[in-house]
């Protein structure tokens, strides 16, 4: 590797040490399903935002609560302690689309309709309230 790409490394590496985050790639289902219930969560506290996920009816709830769980023990490792009660919250989240698998359905007369099984990877930021604010 050359000096200035190291440099650089070095750089995103020191970003992301003060950044807590989890990914989540491949999950089956489209990432406009997965909005929705991102979107119910995004900026809230987190253990508000674990209730919320909890009681959902949405398939995808149950993949975004286990992805909270991880973010916020990637936090808890980072800082080497617990997280406080209302202490953290969901500062960021995206979905992104993934792989597409494409398939054939048999249709009337010889001719096969096109199937799209969409996938997405979803990424989940949280961070800490600071005091400063007051």
């Amino acid at each position: 590797m050359g000096a200035r790409k190291h440099i650089v490394a070095e750089k995103i590496k020191e970003a992301r040490r003060n950044l807590y985050f989890a990914k989540l790639k491949g999950v089956p289902s489209s990432p406009r399903k997965m909005r929705y219930v991102v979107d119910m969560i995004r900026g809230m506290e987190v253990n508000r935002a674990l209730g919320v996920l909890r009681f959902s009816k949405k398939q995808a709830a149950a993949d975004v609560e286990k992805l909270l769980r991880s973010a916020i023990a990637n936090w808890e490792t980072k800082n080497n302690r617990k997280a406080e009660n209302g202490e953290l919250y969901v500062s960021k989240v995206f979905v992104d689309e993934g792989v597409t698998m494409k398939r054939m359905r048999p249709a009337p007369q010889g001719r096969g309709y096109r199937i799209r099984k969409r996938s997405n990877h979803v990424t989940l930021f949280v961070d800490a309230k600071t005091n400063d604010d007051k």
